[in-house]
């Protein structure tokens, strides 16, 4: 019998370091938001089965990513997790009950499944911000295993990083020392925004903006006054009708960032939702 799985709350989560914030745990409070009745009890035991199901294979099994073989193996192959290439940008793909109970999601959705049961394993098994596809990484002997959650797990070899990373950067030439920079290991909370960010592109695309302004408010509550968040959720407030959390948002935005390349076009915002020109110099 499991014990008591109890999630976090959102106000505790700005003061905790990035590696205390439980990670599991906080991307199934981002689904509470969307999914009030969500029992997480339930997400936590579903991950259980699946470590009690793996367990005597993993423990069999001496290299590291033999180990990992193996994870795979039972969660993409047996288990049935997927990517969902059919409706990438279905949010649902980004809520962690959702991806567990259809087996479909995004990369980061998908490692985040990947990374939890691994870590209950004892596998040191990390996050990789990397450009376009979110990533996993496991140190072994001579470096890091690189794998890609969206397709089965599919280990990445140097040149295949480069070429996947070089057509969402300036498409120059990539040394060792800039491709390694990238795959630095992704911290919990950068993690999260990632998600959040996630689900707020989704939701904008389909001009939702009560619930883009929910998912910007929450990466506020894990990163307060991150510029591009402040920007966001006054962009939003402008189209929900709340000029005065605009004005506030928007100019703190500027503010911080004067320098920004959108910065005249958040001028302009930020005189509409005024009406005062003569406060902006």
């Amino acid at each position: 019998m499991s014990a008591p799985f109890a999630l976090p709350q959102w106000n505790s989560l700005m003061a905790l370091e990035d590696g205390d914030i439980p990670l599991f745990a906080t991307t199934l409070l981002i689904a509470r938001d969307e999914y009030p009745d969500l029992d997480p009890q339930v997400y936590h035991q579903l991950l259980d089965v699946h470590v009690d199901a793996l367990r005597g294979r993993v423990d069999a099994l001496s290299p590291w990513p033999l180990k990992m073989m193996a994870i795979n193996q039972y969660l993409f192959e047996e288990q049935g997790y997927a990517g969902n290439h059919e409706a990438y940008y279905d949010p649902r793909n980004s809520y962690l009950n959702q991806v567990c109970e259809r087996r479909l999601g995004i990369p980061l959705s998908l490692a985040v499944v990947q990374m939890e049961v691994s870590r209950r394993l004892g596998m040191p098994l990390e996050g990789v911000s990397f450009p376009g596809h979110f990533l996993v990484r496991l140190p072994v002997d001579d470096g890091v295993l690189i794998m890609d959650p969206f397709n089965r797990g599919r280990p990445l070899d140097a040149d295949e990083l480069r070429e996947r990373a070089r057509t969402h950067l300036d498409g120059s030439a990539m040394d060792d020392e800039v491709l390694q920079q990238i795959l630095h290991p992704a911290s919990h909370r950068s993690i999260l925004v990632r998600m959040l960010r996630n689900l707020y592109g989704v939701y904008v695309e389909a001009d939702d903006w009560e619930r883009a302004l929910r998912c910007v408010n929450r990466i506020l509550q894990l990163v307060p006054e991150q510029p591009e968040a402040l920007r966001d959720r006054g962009l939003c407030y402008l189209q929900v009708g709340h000029l005065r959390g605009a004005r506030h948002d928007l100019g703190r935005y500027l503010s911080l960032q004067p320098g920004a390349q959108d910065a005249r076009g958040i001028r302009e915002a930020l005189i509409g939702a005024s009406g005062e020109t003569a406060r902006l110099h």
